[in-house]
């Protein structure tokens, strides 16, 4: 895949980056002997954009697959996995793929030893080491069970990303689903590693995830503001018994705790009011759920046991999600939707704990989604049901 003609190839992509590959294979066909492959980097780099910023600076850089593209880490969340690698160590990445978070791991670790089943994906490891200057990462083409039982080496860190996808392309969750089953390879990794780091699905319950993987230190719930993209787990063989402590991590905001602590947290509530502040927690916290601590560390009421929203008279700093200024706290009657839909033509609506429907809402105050401004419709401490109208603070 990978030879003489690849300097000529990756010029001409840089070249016809921005035009239709249509109209290009159109014009080259039976010209270019490896038209494919850069109609093929062309239509990878244009989707990886957003996602490989820091990568993709490199002009060399080749996608052996559409597959692999589709997959693949993104600069943001291989940066944060190479985070948690200490410095000087010498790591094992047992699914290589696209390579990126071997990449990212190999500007801290001394050495990065990564197995790639596939030999057109193998190959290609090895070409962007080589064009990213990684020099300390070893491509090996084997399956990493194979890979496990045949070496003799002993890393001070291995990491592993599961494929989340069946043999008919349908997703799994379960960690013994995922291919390798990381579940089965736990105890041969301890014999070759003192610590694993495991990235799987969002999608996975955390008190199961620690059930599976007793020997889990630390378990980080990572996303964005708006989404939570993936659990990774960090597994000590060596450090004995200790309570996990789960990470919420964001680029912006960071909330540790146990579970411990929050089965022993005590949650204040508290209705709303009009010149206060809401606080919406992000994604991450929605799926790790330490909604009694919230309220106990950062002095903040909860409106409802089953209303996952807080409120505060003042501002306060800090909250890890969003924070909203109150202009209005509503009754839910039908007199106030008469007057909400007059005041509020265009307004985004949504519904948190509240027994109908964010678009069955938006209906009936006849609004249309827009402007700066948000309407929640919630249920209240006090079990009444109420409409407030938000504004950035």
């Amino acid at each position: 895949m990978i030879g003489q003609d690849d300097k000529e190839m990756l010029e001409w992509v840089e070249t016809h980056i921005n035009e239709d590959p249509i109209k290009l294979r159109l014009k080259y066909s039976g010209k270019l002997p490896w038209l494919d492959m850069a109609l093929l980097q062309i239509e990878c780099r244009r989707k990886a954009r957003k996602k490989l910023p820091d990568t993709l600076k490199c002009k060399d850089f080749i996608f052996p697959t559409l597959l692999s593209e589709e997959q693949c880490t993104s600069d943001m969340l291989a940066e944060f996995h190479a985070s948690l690698i200490d410095e000087g160590t010498t790591v094992a990445d047992l699914t290589g793929g696209l390579g990126i978070d071997t990449f990212h791991i190999a500007a801290r670790a001394s050495a990065v030893t990564v197995t790639e089943q596939n030999p057109v994906v193998a190959e290609a490891l090895r070409h962007n080491a080589k064009a990213l200057g990684k020099g300390n990462v070893e491509v090996i083409n084997d399956d990493c069970g194979n890979f496990l039982d045949s070496t003799d080496r002993h890393y001070d860190i291995m990491f592993i990303d599961p494929a989340r996808r069946g043999a008919a392309g349908e997703r799994v969750y379960r960690l013994s689903d995922c291919t390798p089953d990381v579940t089965a390879l736990l105890p041969l990794i301890a014999k070759k590693s003192g610590r694993l780091i495991l990235k799987a699905s969002p999608m996975l319950d955390i008190t199961q995830v620690l059930r599976e993987l007793p020997a889990t230190t630390d378990l980080y719930v990572v996303g964005t503001a708006t989404e939570c993209k993936e659990m990774v787990a960090d597994i000590s063989f060596d450090a004995g018994k200790k309570t996990p402590e789960i990470h919420l991590w964001t680029p912006d905001k960071k909330f540790t705790f146990t579970q411990e602590e929050e089965s022993g947290a005590t949650a204040n509530y508290d209705l709303p009011a009009a010149g206060g502040y809401l606080y919406e927690p992000g994604a991450t916290l929605m799926k790790a759920a330490p909604y009694k601590l919230l309220s106990q560390r950062f002095g903040v009421s909860k409106l409802h046991h089953n209303t996952h929203l807080y409120y505060s008279p003042s501002l306060i700093d800090g909250f890890p999600g969003e924070a909203w200024h109150i202009d209005r706290v509503a009754e839910f009657s039908s007199g106030e939707l008469k007057r909400l839909a007059k005041e509020y033509p265009r307004i985004n609506v949504a519904v948190r704990n509240f027994d109908y429907t964010a678009d069955w809402l938006r209906k009936k105050l006849k609004v249309k989604d827009g402007d700066d401004r948000r309407l929640i419709g919630t249920t209240l401490c006090d079990g009444s049901k109420a409409m407030l109208i938000l504004s950035r603070p």
